[in-house]
């Protein structure tokens, strides 16, 4: 049995295409699929990779279904649930995937329509693609979707955000806005960050360097730079969104590479060893943990 009779996707991109190609996979989500964007190349796309049941540029329609997941860049978020709400219907459930929550989920709490819940999620997974090409059915597996719930919402319609994420085949964890931003801050949004820069900074490079890096980039440079191939408006939106929670993460950063620049400088090598030996637990926690 399908935890949904109809799910929608607003935004069939890396996220939202992923989650339907589960969806088909399994059957287990929903027995009716939508797909919503304003992009006609888009919803060409859907069609054409059979991602979904109804494929359309109709918010209304949209809307109709049981559950209807936003998956957009954070900076479009709020609008597209102002163009969805009036139409849902009592008893659905709105989420979205959106990787920055300050601010969202009392302001879309505020304007709910009566009976309708919203429980957001935000999936720890991802790749430097994005539109519908991009997704692939096992995306979510062993990640941790995190479900972040404004104040006083319906526990069944949490349960069922829950629910759904699990059989994308995530792991769920339950946090408040705060918490998530900071979190998020620290994982993912700074090492988008520093990606970004670094290829800036090599791009700044004399001619003649510049070409040599690129040409001969190993695989420190090739792998940490692979994320900054990113969606730039996507990125714009999310550093903006949490740039206090960012800002005080990058403060930081800057400050312990200030410290292993001083060690370099004076020849420390116990503290450099120290700090490298801190950065091989880190990354053996991580894949004991299943996250590398």
């Amino acid at each position: 049995m399908a935890l949904f009779n109809s799910l929608a996707v607003i935004g069939p991109g890396l996220i939202g295409s992923s989650v339907l190609r589960r969806a088909r996979e399994t059957g287990t989500l929903a027995h009716t699929l939508i797909a919503a964007d304003n992009n006609p190349q888009v919803l060409k796309r859907v069609r054409t990779l059979e991602l979904a049941d109804v494929v359309t540029d109709d918010l209304e329609v949209a809307a109709q279904a049981d559950c209807v997941m936003i998956s957009v860049p954070v900076g479009a978020v709020e609008a597209v649930a102002r163009q969805v709400l009036p139409f849902m219907k009592p008893g659905s459930i709105l989420t979205d995937v959106a990787s920055v929550r300050a601010g969202l989920g009392p302001t879309i709490q505020a304007i709910l329509p009566q009976g309708v819940s919203y429980v957001p999620g935000h999936p720890m997974a991802g790749t430097e693609h994005s539109g519908p090409d991009a997704g692939f059915a096992t995306l979510f597996e062993n990640r941790w979707a995190l479900v972040v719930p404004p104040e006083g919402t319906d526990l069944d319609a949490v349960s069922c955000i829950e629910r759904l994420w699990e059989l994308c085949g995530a792991r769920t964890k339950i946090l408040e806005d705060e918490q998530h931003d900071r979190i998020c801050a620290m994982v993912s949004h700074l090492p988008h960050l520093l990606a970004f820069t670094i290829c800036d900074t090599a791009d700044n490079l004399s001619e003649e360097v510049r070409a040599a890096v690129l040409d001969y980039a190993a695989s420190g440079f090739r792998d940490f730079t692979r994320i900054a191939a990113s969606d730039p408006v996507m990125w714009r939106d999310i550093f903006l969104a949490n740039r206090e929670a960012l800002l005080s993460t990058l403060d930081r950063f800057v400050a312990d590479a200030q410290v292993m620049a001083d060690a370099i400088r004076n020849g420390d090598d116990k503290a450099i060893t120290s700090r490298i030996e801190r950065g091989r637990s880190i990354r053996r926690t991580l894949i004991e943990n299943r996250q590398a």
